[in-house]
């Protein structure tokens, strides 16, 4: 591994959240505090779906996510972590070298050894440049990082991959308790408010019918990766739970061309 490869660097803080450590935690701290805290008796998740847009925008749909992986805080040890990729295509599931994630907050060690483990997987390889200039997995971390404060990381990009690509992966390392799945991903983009609410509802339906087949790109900008995690939690059983689903027009943006947020949790 190079020495430029040993450590992922951040791409957008200071643009989608503070690159500035105490603000950034602030940020996400506030966030967490204006969700109402799970019932006691609410199931743990496996996994939950987020946003990744800038935090004034996503933030606070991506808390109610985080919201129920705090109590997890302990017990987690290992995220797999699945994004999309918007920066450079590819076919299939891009793993990295590097040995660390860094944010703001710290750096994240990556499990080596579940990274090696996907290797020979059908569309997974190494390509670093699918991780560099990504937002969909870093804009994950600030949260994941206050949420749960020690864990390793296995970050993986989503290129061109199916289903059931994205399915072998997950199968090779959702394999206990203290495995957490994230999967990164916005819905609809740049529609006026009205359209985007009748859309976002259409796929939110979708995503509660566990339909890993009616997800298109216009739907959901991580649709691959989350088709996959979809059907493999469909076959063990897990129920899905919708969180939160906001626009930006909601949050902190115009009307007339907004973006689409949703949460989920499966358990």
């Amino acid at each position: 591994m190079s020495a430029t490869a040993a450590i992922r660097e951040p791409a957008v803080a200071g643009r989608f959240y503070p690159a500035d450590a105490a603000a950034l935690r602030q940020m996400v701290e506030r966030f967490l505090a204006e969700v109402s805290p799970p019932e006691a008796d609410a199931p743990a998740p496996r996994a939950i779906v987020a946003p990744h847009a800038g935090f004034p925008f996503s933030g606070p749909v991506a808390a109610a996510a985080y919201a129920r992986v705090r109590p997890l805080a302990g017990r987690i040890r290992r995220v797999v972590l699945l994004g999309p990729s918007h920066r450079v295509p590819f076919r299939g599931i891009a793993t990295t070298d590097s040995a660390y994630y860094r944010s703001p907050l710290g750096d994240i060690p990556v499990d080596r050894e579940a990274v090696d483990a996907l290797a020979g997987l059908p569309g997974v390889q190494c390509l670093d440049a699918a991780h560099g200039p990504e937002h969909s997995l870093e804009a994950q971390l600030p949260f994941l990082q206050v949420a749960l404060e020690d864990f390793r990381l296995v970050p993986l990009v989503v290129g061109d991959a199916s289903p059931d690509q994205v399915e072998a992966v997950l199968d090779r390392l959702w394999d206990d308790p203290e495995t957490l799945v994230v999967v990164s991903s916005d819905l609809s983009h740049f529609h006026d408010e009205a359209t985007a609410q009748r859309l976002d509802a259409a796929t939110q339906q979708v995503i509660e019918r566990m339909d890993d087949t009616a997800l298109g790109p216009e739907d959901a900008c991580g649709c691959r990766p989350l088709a996959g995690l979809l059907r493999a939690a469909r076959r063990r059983g897990l129920r899905i739970t919708t969180l939160d689903r906001r626009t930006s027009a909601d949050t902190a943006g115009p009307r007339d061309q907004v973006v689409g947020y949703g949460a989920w949790a499966l358990q």
